[in-house]
């Protein structure tokens, strides 16, 4: 009886669409954290009789045919770019990147990821880090006598020193844009790194080749919609459920298929 395996695979699906919902809903406060959706596909089909097939009886052509489905299968968890909230900080290192782009930081592995995460710090020697003191790239240190900061809409970094009226250029961030940002590995702590599917790194200066801006005293915020999770959670809760009242159906069904006398 292949409703028993097909309903287990709806159940797997739907386990999966709540763990993904999940992942959202607890990521609602992660700076830059955009939301996941599942996607499903349905499996291979039995073909009981091909469509097409002549009738050898009289010789027409059987219009559809009878093709059984095995069930369903995830085909993948997609990441739903798009732009959060940004909610002013007011902390200096803070900057919220206003359109598409990426911040990138150095590894301590060597190679390259990337981050929407604007919560700059400061590494004891002053070279501007991310919140695990990776160091973004290009490297900028600010000096231990410096005032303030301030940052611009470009990505120029200035620094204010006491008894000098004009700032000091300190460097400049640039922003990295994916041709494919779904194709971006995401290996944790709001970092991402470049795959084949993602397609080459394209870095350029904020607000060039498509790319947006810097806000400083900015953040961005996660831009999963808590209304909409819930919705879809109660949706899955209910699949889930349904698929089980097969799994139920079917044990019966065999049940009385052993008792016949």
């Amino acid at each position: 009886m292949r409703s028993l395996q097909i309903a287990a695979t709806g159940m797997l699906a739907q386990q999966m669409r709540v763990e993904t919902i999940s992942n959202n809903l607890a990521n609602m406060n992660t700076t830059g954290y955009n939301a996941r959706r599942a996607e499903f596909a349905d499996l291979h089909y039995q073909q009981a009789t091909r469509p097409g097939t002549i009738n050898a009886a009289d010789g027409t052509i059987i219009p559809t045919g009878v093709q059984l489905g095995l069930g369903v299968r995830p085909s993948s968890v997609t990441m739903m770019v798009q732009q959060g909230s940004l909610a002013q900080t007011n902390g200096e290192l803070d900057v919220a990147i206003e359109g598409k782009g990426y911040l990138e930081v150095t590894l301590p592995s060597g190679i390259s990821a990337y981050t929407r995460d604007g919560a700059l710090k400061l590494s004891p020697d002053g070279q501007i880090v991310n919140s695990d003191g990776y160091p973004i790239v290009p490297d900028i240190t600010i000096p231990s006598d410096a005032r303030s900061i301030s940052i611009n809409a470009e990505g120029e970094v200035y620094a204010y020193f006491k008894d000098v009226v004009e700032p000091e250029l300190m460097g400049a961030f640039t922003l990295t844009g994916f041709t494919n940002e779904k194709g971006l590995e995401a290996i944790g702590s709001n970092l991402y790194t470049e795959t084949a599917a993602s397609g080459a790194p394209l870095t350029s200066a904020p607000g060039e080749n498509g790319l947006g801006a810097l806000r400083q005293n900015y953040l961005e915020n996660s831009s999963v919609d808590a209304v909409r999770e819930i919705t879809e959670l109660i949706e899955a809760q209910r699949g889930y459920e349904m698929n089980s009242k097969v799994i139920t159906a079917s044990d019966q069904m065999l049940a009385a298929t052993t008792q016949v006398r």
